[in-house]
């Protein structure tokens, strides 16, 4: 069946079974970067938060339980294998941060949101990939590697938190990384109450696999066809672009694992959505609020664009790998989206 489809029609149906569980989980469980934080931040629950620490730990445990395997090379992701700027996942992070809060979802979200329904999140959608193909390979991609080159701080050993500890203690990062990924779980599951929330635990996992199999799934194509396509897992800010000129040109392209992540989550946020009765066509008619979403959609493109990856991308597929970017990503969009909740719930001068 692999020589019939292809490599390229391989990773896009493992990335869109991948995805599928994606968007499921943010109709069906609810799983959401912006809501967590907000739930923290202003509705007392962590339970959302804790369902990111669980995603995490899952993967990170999925993700080096496949290396253990010999299924997966974990040094062959671009999250590992390439220098890292500190610089670059800091603002980059900061600036998707705050654009997420002003669009009100991440990318992921806004796909979830289009799955349901929602015309203003379709808006988002194509600003967004607009915005980070612009940053990437457009008007602005020579600035971008001249601001944040990739190899500002390079190093000779791959560049993540279980291999640095790995050298310093002569031990294989295999169990390095699944002790940490267990460590995480514990540590997200310590509460009875989210032990007793077990649909939300159930779609954190589902995350956390959705992660680990995109690994798996293009780590094998990758082996059978000689290293011919990519090893990668989910990401919303590059792959939004990929589909858009998909779109438009797939005459003269290959389909990819980014394209089929995207198109899954699309169709599992609308199963999800028809599942729970949510579906319904909305659109905006506030020119206020769709001014706020496009310039949040803008802030989003760029920052993902110059943190190489996303809320997703970095906070669940290179935090799988503990790849350093990961956590300083992941802390400075959490930080960028409080900074922009406080903006608009109570203006500048709240801050």
């Amino acid at each position: 069946m692999g020589d019939a489809l292809g490599d390229a029609t391989l990773v896009a149906i493992f990335g869109f079974l991948g995805g599928l569980g994606l968007g499921l989980a943010a109709r069906l469980g609810r799983f959401c970067t912006l809501g967590a934080i907000e739930d923290a931040l202003y509705g007392g629950s962590d339970i959302r938060l804790r369902m990111w620490a669980i995603a995490i730990g899952t993967a990170v445990i999925g993700s080096f339980a496949l290396a253990a395997a010999g299924l997966f090379d974990p040094e062959t992701s671009f999250y590992l294998n390439r220098g890292w700027n500190p610089v670059a996942h800091i603002l980059g992070g900061l600036l998707f941060g705050y654009g997420m809060a002003l669009a009100g979802n991440c990318g992921y979200g806004v796909l979830a949101r289009v799955g349901g329904g929602d015309l203003r999140a379709f808006v988002i959608v194509l600003v967004m990939a607009i915005a980070a193909y612009s940053v990437i390979s457009g008007p602005f991609a020579a600035l971008r590697v001249t601001i944040f080159p990739d190899n500002l701080w390079a190093t000779d050993a791959p560049a993540g938190f279980a291999h640095l500890l790995a050298g310093a203690t002569g031990l294989s990062p295999i169990p390095v990384g699944i002790a940490f990924g267990a460590l995480i779980l514990a540590a997200a599951l310590a509460p009875a109450r989210m032990r007793h929330a077990r649909k939300a635990v159930f779609w954190a996992v589902v995350v956390g696999l959705a992660i680990t199999a995109g690994w798996a799934g293009t780590a094998w194509v990758a082996d059978r066809s000689f290293g011919a396509v990519p090893v990668e897992s989910h990401t919303f800010s590059a792959p939004l672009g990929d589909t858009v000129l998909f779109t438009m040109l797939a005459s003269g392209m290959k389909v990819s694992f980014g394209v089929g992540s995207v198109v899954g989550v699309l169709c599992g946020a609308c199963i999800g959505s028809l599942r729970r009765g949510h579906f319904r066509w909305e659109a905006c008619e506030d020119p206020r609020e769709l001014r706020r979403q496009i310039g949040g959609g803008v802030l989003m493109g760029f920052g993902g664009a110059i943190a190489v990856g996303c809320s997703v991308g970095q906070g669940l597929s290179a935090f799988s790998l503990l790849a350093f970017s990961a956590p300083l990503t992941l802390g400075a969009i959490v930080i960028g989206a409080w900074l922009g909740l406080r903006q608009l719930i109570g203006g500048f001068a709240t801050l």
